[in-house]
């Protein structure tokens, strides 16, 4: 039982999940046999990822959501319980980058935006789910962070500050659930190709920071998340709350 990595019987609210990394975690814990409620703004990609994941024989439910509205959050997470019954697993993936700006030039709402997705949609998503696990006495939470969030970026300063706290809001609430069976812990990815980056990394420019700051030279695919998101879902990592872990081509070595 403490190797166990299949899901089948689980239910997983995927936030984010309509492209990009979110996508490809949703189809990994789908692949692992999860039910998944998938939640994002967009209507058109979430089908597609709800359609790619009921091939491998799971249910999968829309859930729409804006991760900038508290209200929005309270009510999604409310209909994906009312619909599956539960909720074992939740992914907080949702999330955005904000402007590019330099501190100095940075606005109020500048830092509004960000920290309003990155930080607390997160918190609350987290708080919602939260109260079913302690009553089941059981849950997991992944909080997907970012290696910005452990070394600093440059023009992204509410995307690194909002992903710090990400993480220590981890250890947090790893900290508080633990005598409830549920465990929380943080992914950091690094650089992955997806559609929004695709074309600066195809680029002279996006093709020398690879170079400069990949060890291994080039960008992770979002599918070589899939093997740690459905450990960190499953009974394998029972015994694991707390922990931040990194995927990123050894870009912190540099």
């Amino acid at each position: 039982m403490a190797t166990r990595t299949d899901l089948e019987g689980t239910v997983a609210l995927v936030t984010g999940a309509s492209r990009g990394l979110g996508r490809a975690m949703a189809l990994a814990l789908a692949e692992a046999g999860a039910d998944l409620a998938l939640a994002a703004r967009s209507q058109a990609d979430l089908d597609r990822t709800a359609e790619d994941a009921r091939r491998h024989g799971v249910r999968a439910e829309i859930f729409r959501a804006d991760m900038r509205e508290p209200r929005a959050i309270e009510a999604m997470v409310a209909a994906a319980e009312t619909a599956f019954g539960r909720i074992d697993v939740l992914v907080n993936n949702a999330g955005i980058s904000g402007a590019e700006k330099r501190f100095v030039d940075l606005t109020a709402e500048d830092w509004d935006e960000v920290l309003a997705v990155d930080l607390r949609a997160p918190a609350l998503c987290a708080s919602a789910v939260a109260r079913g696990m302690i009553e089941r006495k059981r849950g997991r939470i992944v909080n997907i962070a970012s290696i910005g969030g452990l070394g600093a970026v440059a023009r992204l300063g509410p995307y690194c500050a909002s992903k710090a706290g990400l993480i220590q809001l981890t250890r947090v609430m790893a900290l508080e659930l633990a005598r409830h069976n549920v465990q929380v812990n943080a992914l950091c990815p690094g650089y992955f190709a997806t559609p929004m980056n695709e074309t600066f990394f195809a680029s002279p420019a996006g093709q020398e920071v690879i170079k400069r700051s990949i060890p291994l030279r080039r960008l992770g695919d979002p599918v070589e998340l899939g093997p740690t998101i459905v450990y960190l879902a499953s009974d394998a990592s029972r015994f694991m709350t707390g922990s931040v872990l990194v995927i990123d081509g050894g870009q912190l070595l540099t």
